[in-house]
């Protein structure tokens, strides 16, 4: 099987929890990421600060945060596809919070 490997080249803040993300075959998409923070992993995030510390990772080429939050590159390329899944994924996990 054979498929483009996808890679984050650079990204800017562009409003609050939403990112201008450039990806090296010259796709760029902006992300509002706010509907997506949530549950363990991605939670902390919803703090300015937290969310302000996002880097661009040397290796992974990919959007990374503090504590291992991050997202496949390929997956924030073709965002669209993926998006809905993202926001019921979120839905779910505080479902989960505030049933625990």
């Amino acid at each position: 099987m054979n498929h483009p490997i996808h890679r984050v080249k650079s990204f800017e803040h562009v409003a609050p929890f939403t990112l201008h993300v450039r990806f090296t075959d010259g796709m760029e998409r902006t992300i509002n990421f706010l509907p997506m923070l949530a549950g363990e992993l991605f939670g902390p995030l919803r703090n300015p600060a937290v969310f302000s510390q996002v880097r661009l990772d040397p290796e992974a080429h990919t959007l990374v945060w503090p504590r291992g939050a991050d997202f496949d590159p390929a997956t924030l390329h073709d965002w669209p596809e993926h998006e809905a899944a993202f926001h019921a994924a979120a839905q779910r996990w505080e479902n989960e919070l505030a049933a625990a």
